[in-house]
């Protein structure tokens, strides 16, 4: 069996521009929530988000590059790079074609399609780009990845909506254990925070309209909530078959055990109501890990703050561990960065890993009033010190999609 592990961790998130900054700010329990900046907001009935601040591009890119490509694609080479950095992985002629990467978004070039709408609208074909297409493709964010650090196996990007990052973990996690590669580099990025985006989701009634408070609008579990505030960033991850780390001399963060993927075949949005979709992927990824149910300590869920959503992952956590689920802890960082959509899963995975290594339990902010139907330890408000030693961390998405990655300490 080859087992895999996390080296390499990168993070561009609404909670900071690292992944040490945004742990400090999960586990102080900090909204990321606020006004829209980017543009005015006057139309919508939605005007807040979760939006990355202070973020430079240059960092990672010429400055020749920079309007080259959209947002999201920056995100997501940034959120790769430091993650590479982290690891300290030398991708040398030798190993290049034994490394691959996998990073997927749900909507990808978002920003970078409504405006070059807008500028063919306005000019006509002389005011798109040359670089419009490779822009906002999702692959380009695995490949430009692949062509700044020379990484020459597997390559593809991973399009899932919100499930979207858990499935390129899961991916990579597969690829190393078929002995195809002996390093990947894995997770996910989105910028959907503008007018298409928000317009969108506005229509749908799926955002909270808290606007006069934002960083209290995303409330996971609570009697209130009135929908998921919109969020964007990315992470990456470099995992490696554990021998490979070993023998380089890496750190270890922590190990993928199992992951799991079901399909609800049930609603393009909604999910069924007992969570059974859900369920099954928690249940198949701590079946794959060789681990009971009972042997799980906490979930870090895809709580998004919608009323049909959060029922239904709690009733997917009592129907997979019964008596335990009073035991388990359940927390929603999406209380605090929002929802990344394709990029969420791997921000969440990134605090799940933490939550191993560290002993602190990310809490999940502005449960206030419990809703009755949500009634299990959802580590309300303030973090928690508890060691624990497995971990599962959820992501569904649109179209009924459902992948569970099952974390255990190293």
């Amino acid at each position: 069996m080859r087992n895999v592990v996390v080296t390499g961790m990168g993070l561009i998130s609404p909670l900071g521009l690292s992944v040490q900054e945004s742990w400090d700010n999960a586990i102080a329990g900090k909204s990321g929530a606020g006004h829209i900046t980017r543009f005015d907001t006057e139309r919508f009935t939605t005007q807040i988000a979760a939006e990355v601040k202070n973020f430079d591009p240059k960092k990672y890119f010429d400055p020749k590059e920079v309007n080259r490509w959209d947002l999201c694609i920056q995100y997501g080479i940034g959120a790769g790079l430091d993650a590479v950095a982290d690891s300290g992985l030398q991708i040398t002629p030798e190993i290049a074609e034994r490394v691959g990467i996998i990073i997927g978004s749900g909507a990808g070039g978002l920003i970078g399609i409504s405006h070059t709408s807008l500028n063919l609208e306005r000019g006509g074909q002389k005011q798109v780009s040359p670089f419009f297409i490779p822009s906002v493709i999702i692959n380009m964010i695995s490949g430009l990845l692949a062509i700044r650090i020379g990484a020459k196996g597997i390559n593809y990007g991973v399009v899932s909506a919100c499930a979207t990052s858990n499935h390129a973990i899961a991916d990579g996690f597969h690829a190393i254990r078929r002995g195809e590669v002996d390093a990947m580099i894995v997770g996910g990025a989105e910028a959907s925070i503008t007018e298409v985006g928000i317009a969108g989701f506005c229509s749908a009634r799926a955002m909270s309209k808290r606007n006069n408070e934002p960083e209290r609008a995303s409330r996971p579990f609570d009697k209130d909530r009135d929908g998921f505030v919109l969020g964007e960033g990315a992470g990456c991850f470099v995992i490696e078959e554990e021998e490979h780390a070993k023998q380089r001399g890496a750190k270890i963060y922590g190990r993928i055990l199992g992951v799991g993927m079901t399909a609800d075949a049930y609603h393009f949005t909604a999910p069924p109501e007992d969570g059974d979709g859900a369920m099954r992927a928690m249940k198949l990824a701590v079946q794959y890990s060789g681990l009971k149910p009972e042997d799980i300590d906490y979930v870090n869920a895809h709580g998004t703050s919608t009323g049909l959503g959060d029922v239904a992952e709690t009733k997917a956590v009592k129907r997979l561990f019964g008596d335990h689920s009073k035991k388990i802890m359940v927390s929603s960082t999406k209380s605090m960065h929002g929802h990344l959509l394709g990029g969420a899963g791997a921000v969440e995975a990134v605090l799940t890993i933490l939550a191993l290594k560290e002993g602190i339990i990310p809490p999940t902010i502005n449960l206030e009033n419990p809703d009755p139907q949500c009634d299990l330890d959802y580590v309300p408000n303030v973090a928690r010190k508890k060691e624990i030693q497995y971990a599962l961390s959820n992501g569904f998405g649109f179209g009924g999609t459902n992948a569970s990655i099952c974390f255990g300490r190293s």
